[in-house]
C-alpha cells in the first residue's frame, strides 16, 4: 500500500503544486487548451494519419525516448511504454527480447528466432543479437501490433518494432546533451545536419553512456578487486551518419553507416534470492552486493557495425525503391549463471549446490538484406505496391564452460556455425470504396532455410553432433478496412495470417532440437478517433489470435539449457486501450492500458520442473524417474495479464519565450510468468515503476536544463529467474537521478 500511496502522491502532488501558481494566472495566459497534433507514420510503408492505419499501431516521439533513457537505460525501458508490449533480457544490456500481446520467445540464444520483427531505418534486426543496438537522434518509434507478414521482412507474426531515426534535411540544425547522475552516470548525445549543397546533405550522430562499476563482489576471488566495486558499470559508445543525395528531382539516395563499441557487466544472477513458497525478494537480496566465485565479474563485449543504401526513384505513377543492408558484429562474455558459491558453508545465504559458468568465447555475425519495392504514388482510389526481399545471416558461435571458480581455461567448447536464408515476394493493394471505406488486402509467399553445423571441440564428444536443416514455404497476408464514420472517428477490422520460420537451438551440445514453423490468425476491430474539438485522441482495440504449432523454449529444469518444443496451439485475446488528452492550464495526460490473455492448448506437452527448491502448481507426470509438468491452460511465458502506461506533464510560460515543465510517467505490468510451468515462486504479482523530470527552458535560444528521477520509489522487480540451480533471480535497474544540460540549434 505504502508504494501505491507514493505512486498517487507523485503524480497528484505534481499537478496540485503546479495548479496553485495556474490560479493566479487570468485566462488569457495562452496556456488554455490547444489540442492534439495528428500523427504521421508509416505502418504500411508510406506516410498516413495513424487514424488511417487499419490495425493497432502506437507512436513514441522523441521527447518520450529520451525522458526514459535519460538515466542511462537501456532499449528495455520500453517495456510497458506501449500496450501489450514487454522488453526483456537475461543477457545484460545487448541481446532484448520482445512480447507483442504475449507473443514472444524466452530463449536466451543468440541464434534464436523471434516473433516480433525490430525495423530500424528500413533494415530488419533479425538476430536478438542486433536488436539491442542503443537509441539515439530517434525521429520516431512505433510498435505495430498483429501479424505484419505481408510488407516486413520475416518472422513477424506477433508485430515489429520500427524505428525511424532523424534524416538529414536542407537546414543546419543538431542539438547536445549531457546527463550526469549518481553511480557515476553520464550520457552524452550530439547530433548536426549539415546541408553541404542543394543535392547533399550529411547528418551525424554520436552517443556515449557510462556507468560507473557500483556492485561489489563480497566474495573477494582473485578477478574481483577487494578495495572496490566490480560489476554493473559499462561503457557503450555508438555513432551513425547518414548522407542523402538527391541529384533530381526524381532520384533520391541516403547511405547509412553505423558502429558501435560496448564493454560492461551482463546479467547478475542472484542466488537464493526468493524463498520457497513465496514469489517475493528475500534478506538475501542486496542491490549492492553479489557473490560470484566464477564468471569474471559477469563481463561483456561487443562491436558491431552497419552500412545500408536506399535508393529511390519516381517515375511519376510510382516509385522504385531498392534497400541494401549489412549488419556485422563479434561479442564475448562469460556469466556466474548460479550466482553464488558451491564450496560456501552450508549456513551462508550465497550457498548453492553446484557451480555453473558460462561464456560465449567469441560470437560473429553477418547479415545482409536486399529489398525492392514498387509502389503507386498519389492518394488516388486504387493505391499498391509490390516488392521482393531477400536475407542471409550466417553465425559462429563459439561457447564455453568453465569450472565456476574463476578457472581461465574452459572444461567444454562448444563450435556451431548457422546459416539461414529467406527470400519472399509481396503484394498489398488498397481500394476506396466511397470515400468514407477504403479496403486494403495483401499476400507474401516466403521461403525459409536453416542449416546448422555443431561440434564440441574441447571435452568429451557425445552425440547430438552434425549437421541439421530445416525449411519451409508459406503464404502469409491480411485483410482490412477503415470506416471513415466522420472527421474524428475512425473504425477499423483486420484478418491477419502470420508465419514464423523453423528453428534449431543447439548452443548447449548434447542438447539438440528443432522446432516446425508456426502460423498465426488473428482478428482484431477497433476505433480511433479524436474527441472534444480536438484537444483528446483515443484508440480501442479488440483483438483474438490462434497460433499452430507454437514455439516454444524451455529453458533449465533439469540443466542450463534450451530445448525447443512445439505446442499444438496457442491462443490469446484482450483489449488494448491508449490516447492523450490536452487538459488546459498547461497540463497533458497520456495513458494505454491492455489486457491481453494468453492460454497454452496441448494435453500432452510435458516440460522439466525445477528441483526441489520451488513449489511447482501443474500436475506432475512423471516420466521414468523424472518429473515433468504437464503446462496444459498456463499462460505463454513473460507475457504480462494487464499492463499500463500513464504520463503527465505540465508547462508554465514565463514569458520571452521561457517556461518551466515537470513530467511524471509511471508503466505497470502485472500477472506474468517467467516459465513454461507454473510455480509460486516463478509466477509474478505487479510490478511498476515511475520517473519524474522538471526543468526550464528557453525555446528562442534551444536551452534546456532538467533534473530528473527514474525508478522513482526505488522498485526491487524480478523480471527473470535460473530454476536449474537455487532460486536465483535478476532484478530491474535501481533508482537513478540526476541534471541533464540540452542545446539545440
Amino acid at each position: 500500500m505504502l508504494r501505491q500511496a507514493l505512486l498517487a502522491a507523485t503524480v497528484s502532488g505534481i499537478a496540485l503544486l503546479s495548479a496553485g501558481s495556474v490560479l493566479a494566472q487570468t485566462t488569457d495566459s495562452a496556456v488554455e487548451p490547444s489540442g492534439v497534433d495528428d500523427i504521421v507514420v508509416t505502418a504500411q510503408r508510406r506516410s498516413e494519419n495513424i487514424r488511417d492505419v487499419p490495425f493497432a499501431v502506437t507512436a513514441l516521439n522523441t521527447q518520450t525516448l529520451q525522458e526514459v533513457s535519460a538515466g542511462g537505460a537501456d532499449i528495455l525501458s520500453l517495456s510497458g511504454r506501449v500496450p501489450s508490449l514487454q522488453v526483456e533480457s537475461s543477457n545484460g544490456r545487448y541481446a532484448p527480447r520482445f512480447y507483442i500481446r504475449g507473443l514472444g520467445n524466452v530463449d536466451f540464444d543468440f541464434t534464436a528466432s523471434q516473433p516480433v520483427s525490430v525495423v530500424l531505418d528500413d533494415v530488419v534486426l533479425e538476430s536478438v543479437y542486433l536488436k539491442g543496438f542503443p537509441l539515439f537522434d530517434v525521429q520516431q518509434l512505433e510498435v505495430l501490433r498483429g501479424p505484419q507478414g505481408t510488407l516486413f521482412g520475416r518472422n513477424t507474426p506477433a508485430g515489429v518494432v520500427k524505428i525511424d531515426t532523424v534524416k538529414p534535411s536542407d537546414d543546419f540544425t543538431g542539438f547536445g546533451s549531457v546527463t550526469y547522475g549518481n553511480l557515476g552516470s553520464t550520457r552524452a548525445e550530439a547530433a548536426v545536419t549539415l546541408p553541404a549543397s542543394d543535392t547533399l546533405q550529411v547528418r551525424g550522430a554520436i552517443l556515449w553512456n557510462h556507468r560507473d562499476d557500483w556492485v561489489n563482489n563480497a566474495y573477494n576471488p582473485s578477478f574481483a578487486n577487494p578495495d572496490k566495486d566490480d560489476l554493473g558499470g559499462f561503457d557503450d559508445l555508438a555513432a551513425r551518419v547518414h548522407v542523402a543525395w538527391t541529384p533530381t528531382d526524381r532520384l533520391s539516395t541516403l547511405l547509412t553507416l553505423q558502429a558501435r563499441d560496448y564493454d560492461g557487466t551482463g546479467t547478475m544472477n542472484r542466488a537464493n534470492a526468493l524463498t520457497k513458497g513465496s514469489n517475493k525478494l528475500n534478506d538475501n537480496f542486496d542491490r549492492d552486493t553479489v557473490y560470484y566465485d566464477g564468471g569474471r565479474n559477469n563481463f561483456q563485449k561487443q562491436k558491431t557495425t552497419s552500412e545500408s543504401l536506399r535508393v529511390a526513384y519516381d517515375f511519376g505513377p510510382a516509385t522504385l525503391t531498392g534497400i541494401v543492408g549489412s549488419y556485422q558484429g563479434w561479442s564475448q562474455g562469460d556469466g556466474d549463471i548460479d550466482g553464488g558459491v558451491a564450496t560456501a558453508p552450508a549456513t551462508a545465504s550465497y550457498k548453492t549446490p553446484f557451480n555453473s559458468e558460462t561464456g560465449t568465447l567469441s560470437s560473429d555475425l553477418l547479415q545482409n538484406t536486399y529489398e525492392l519495392r514498387l509502389a503507386s504514388n498519389g492518394d488516388g482510389r486504387v493505391g499498391w505496391q509490390v516488392g521482393a526481399f531477400y536475407w542471409d545471416e550466417r553465425f559462429n558461435l563459439v561457447s564455453g564452460t568453465f569450472n565456476g571458480v574463476g578457472g581461465l581455461i574452459p572444461t567444454k567448447i562448444t563450435d556451431i556455425v548457422q546459416k539461414s536464408d529467406s527470400w519472399s515476394i509481396f503484394g498489398q493493394g488498397s481500394y476506396k470504396v466511397t470515400e468514407a471505406l477504403k479496403v486494403t488486402a495483401g499476400l507474401r509467399y516466403t521461403d525459409d532455410n536453416r542449416h546448422y553445423n555443431g561440434r564440441i571441440v574441447v571435452g568429451t564428444p557425445v552425440g547430438g553432433q552434425g549437421a541439421v536443416s530445416v525449411g519451409d514455404q508459406q503464404v502469409s497476408g491480411d485483410v482490412s478496412a477503415v470506416y471513415q464514420v466522420n472527421d474524428d472517428l475512425n473504425l477499423f477490422a483486420r484478418v491477419a495470417k502470420g508465419y514464423r520460420g523453423p528453428s534449431i537451438q543447439g548452443r548447449n551440445l548434447p542438447v539438440l532440437t528443432t522446432a516446425n514453423s508456426e502460423t498465426v490468425m488473428s482478428y482484431e476491430t477497433g476505433l480511433k478517433a479524436r474527441m472534444m474539438d480536438g484537444r483528446a485522441r483515443f484508440n480501442a482495440t479488440a483483438y483474438v489470435y490462434e497460433v499452430s504449432d507454437m514455439q516454444f523454449t524451455a529453458i533449465g529444469g533439469a540443466d542450463n539449457s534450451n530445448r525447443l518444443i512445439n505446442a499444438k496451439k496457442g491462443e490469446g485475446y484482450g483489449l488494448e486501450l491508449d490516447g492523450d488528452i490536452d487538459l488546459g492550464a498547461g497540463f497533458s495526460l497520456a495513458a494505454g492500458g491492455a489486457w491481453n490473455h494468453t492460454e497454452i492448448k496441448d494435453k500432452d506437452l510435458l516440460v522439466a520442473v525445477c528441483g526441489s527448491n520451488c513449489t511447482v502448481t501443474d500436475p506432475i507426470v512423471m516420466v521414468g524417474a523424472t518429473r515433468r509438468a504437464a503446462i496444459d491452460g498456463n499462460p505463454f511465458p513473460q507475457a504480462p495479464e494487464y499492463t499500463a502506461n500513464l504520463t503527465l506533464n505540465y508547462v508554465r510560460p514565463l514569458g520571452a519565450d521561457t517556461e518551466l515543465f515537470a513530467s511524471t510517467d509511471w508503466v505497470m505490468q502485472k500477472n506474468f510468468n517467467l516459465f513454461l510451468y507454473e510455480s509460486v515462486e516463478f509466477m509474478q504479482d505487479t510490478h511498476f515503476e515511475g520517473g519524474l523530470r522538471a526543468g526550464w527552458r528557453d525555446l528562442s535560444r534551444g536551452i534546456e536544463a532538467a533534473a530528473y528521477v527514474r525508478n522513482l520509489t526505488d522498485e526491487e522487480n524480478v523480471i527473470g529467474a535460473i530454476d536449474f540451480n537455487n532460486l536465483t533471480a535478476f532484478v530491474n535497474e535501481p533508482r537513478t537521478y540526476g541534471v541533464q544540460l540540452t542545446k539545440r540549434f
